[in-house]
């Protein structure tokens, strides 16, 4: 009897130990944005299964994901993004990228310790974001500087403010301007205001940033 009971504590302990971790790093749509034991986000819809992680479900900003034959319940925020994108060896100084589907460049990131998803838009001024992830990070955009932008839809309002920190990977960048928009986005963009700190160079399908100052 004791036997038995020791084989099967090791068989728990096996499952446990080889469980990945796993992250809500966003919404896209219906799909959940899963960062699955530090991997590239992937999207995911009810039904689909990812590196062993099946979507059950999606509503507003959580997911319900099976793991393990275990059902939890997941959502955005609540838990950093870590990837393992980034050369031990450049640490704090480079962050390499690689294009996912559709040729975009794709990553986790934080805002002032708050994580976040990012999508590299050298066409934007500065990072750009929604209302709801604005308070998702804690930025009282409401007292920053407001803007009147121009867009396909006519004029909208928006804010200006100062993001106390942005991160990616290893590499993190002080005092960055934003803009906070009041329509959903999918991710936050990764503007210039943030990527002319860095040296950018593209090899096929990999941005390579390294930082100047």
């Amino acid at each position: 009897m004791t036997a038995a009971l020791a084989v099967s504590a090791l068989l728990i302990l096996g499952s446990v130990a080889h469980a990945q971790p796993v992250v809500l790093a966003g919404m896209l749509g219906n799909k959940a944005l899963l960062v699955v034991d530090g991997s590239a986000p992937q999207s995911v819809a009810a039904g689909q299964t990812h590196r062993g992680v099946t979507v059950i479900s999606t509503r507003g900003e959580q997911a319900v994901i099976e793991q393990d034959g275990k059902r939890s319940t997941l959502r955005v925020g609540e838990a950093p993004v870590h990837m393992g994108s980034s050369k031990s060896g450049d640490k704090g100084n480079k962050i390499v990228l690689m294009a996912g589907s559709g040729g975009h460049f794709v990553t986790a990131g934080q805002v002032n310790g708050k994580a976040v998803q990012f999508m590299v838009d050298t066409g934007a001024t500065s990072v750009a974001m929604s209302s709801q992830d604005a308070e998702r990070a804690g930025i009282q955009y409401k007292a920053g500087r407001p803007l009147t932008l121009s867009t396909a839809n006519g004029n909208t309002q928006a804010f200006q403010v100062k993001l106390d920190s942005v991160r990616v990977g290893e590499v993190e960048v002080l005092n960055v301007d934003a803009v906070v928009m009041p329509q959903a986005m999918p991710f936050m963009l990764l503007g210039n205001s943030f990527l002319n700190r860095f040296q950018m160079l593209r090899d096929n399908d990999q941005l390579t940033l390294t930082k100047k100052y």
